[in-house]
């Protein structure tokens, strides 16, 4: 078979279907289009919103259960539609943050008994409960003007665009850094940012490379990311699953739309490349790594802060080292006490925000009753900077 370099054919498509195999709906762009309204401007697929919110949000009241009034659903949309951009890009990355992590209270009255219940957009609990959804070429207007950006993926949890997704032909020159590139123009003021304001995870694939960041990531400060393993059967378990996954085929209804607006070239490739059996790619290893629904909530609710007007999210020795260690504290042996450890971090690797994310997971475990954490520090100007990053992150 003739090897091709087209963006389409060796990274965007192949992104699409390993995303669908992971679990994720396919939605095609037009069918995408009428889902948003049929208008650019607007990017939440608001008939999947209002669906999901109404699954996920129910009131308990003297042992019966109620549902959300349609006022109160239609509320919650309407929040999440108007995000305060005039107060800034990163102001409301975050107020559209805390809404999801944190939730919102609606009042309603339930026989004659009015009161406020706690109402969410993700159950960050049960990914199990919540929607996946996967389309692409997903154009978007720009701010103040006529035309459009068209990023290649986008990933929705209930309707909200979570994840972008940028895709390079590695035949290209430095095609990571040309994704990194376009995710960044498109979050400038001309650019997307109704789109990007709703965003967590940001990737830029080029089937031989990969890597992620967050919410307005400088290009420098994009990571890649690496799985680690306990022992060696876990890891041949990873990638065998992984090899196992790449070579099932889509089921039919999902092939159907993804090749129905196609050239017939795109469409002769995949039939040719179906008899064969397919590598897999170092986009496929961070897809499937960081894009399976668990693990993306996890990362999003866990791993995500805001220091000072930056979003940050970890790197993947940040995740393992909290996450090793999270396990750890909560294991009680059977003396009653907790085993300790240590966490060793180079100059400038981020101990600071290893502290803080540590520490908002030890006070949201509910293994763990009444902690305490004390920091000892051997510098004043460290002891200072960590009191601050502490401040800056509200722990």
């Amino acid at each position: 078979m003739t090897p091709s370099y087209t963006e389409d054919h060796i990274s965007q498509i192949p992104a699409l279907q390993m995303l669908i195999k992971m679990g994720y709906t396919y939605i095609a762009p037009d069918q995408a289009l009428e889902l948003r309204d049929n208008r650019k401007t607007n990017v939440i697929l608001t008939d999947i919103l209002r669906e999901q919110l109404k699954k996920i949000n129910k009131i308990d009241y003297k042992g019966q259960t109620h549902d959300f009034s349609e006022s109160n659903i239609d509320l919650a949309i309407e929040t999440l539609k108007e995000l305060p951009l005039h107060l800034g890009f990163i102001n409301a990355n975050q107020h559209f943050y805390d809404l999801i992590t944190l939730g919102k209270s609606f009042d309603q009255t339930i026989n004659q008994d009015r009161k406020s219940y706690s109402f969410k957009y993700i159950d960050w609990e049960n990914p199990q409960n919540n929607s996946y959804h996967v389309s692409e070429e997903f154009s978007v207007t720009r701010s103040n003007r006529s035309d459009s950006y068209r990023p290649d993926i986008i990933l929705f949890i209930n309707g909200i665009p979570m994840v972008v997704i940028e895709c390079k032909s590695n035949a290209i020159k430095q095609p990571i850094e040309e994704g990194i590139s376009q995710h960044l123009r498109n979050q400038q003021e001309d650019g997307i940012r109704d789109l990007y304001v709703y965003s967590n995870m940001l990737l830029s694939l080029a089937v031989s490379d990969a890597k992620y960041a967050t919410t307005a990531t400088p290009a420098k400060f994009w990571s890649v990311w690496k799985e680690k393993f306990t022992s060696a059967k876990k890891e041949a378990s990873f990638f065998q699953n992984l090899f196992d996954l790449k070579q099932q085929e889509l089921p039919t209804d999902s092939h159907t739309e993804i090749f129905k607006t196609r050239y017939w070239s795109t469409i002769k490739h995949f039939k040719e490349l179906g008899k064969l059996e397919v590598a897999v790619t170092e986009q496929d290893k961070l897809l499937y790594s960081i894009c399976d629904p668990k693990r993306l909530l996890e990362l999003m609710f866990s791993f995500i802060l805001y220091d000072e007007g930056i979003k940050k999210i970890a790197r993947y020795q940040q995740y393992y080292g909290i996450t090793k260690t999270i396990k750890q504290i909560e294991d009680i042996g059977a003396s009653g006490k907790r085993k300790g450890g240590v966490i060793w971090h180079t100059q400038g690797s981020g101990k600071s925000l290893t502290m803080v994310m540590l520490a908002e997971q030890i006070a949201l475990s509910k293994k763990i009753k009444n902690p305490k954490i004390i920091l000892v520090t051997d510098r004043i100007d460290l002891n200072s900077q960590i009191t601050e990053t502490f401040q800056k992150c509200n722990i």
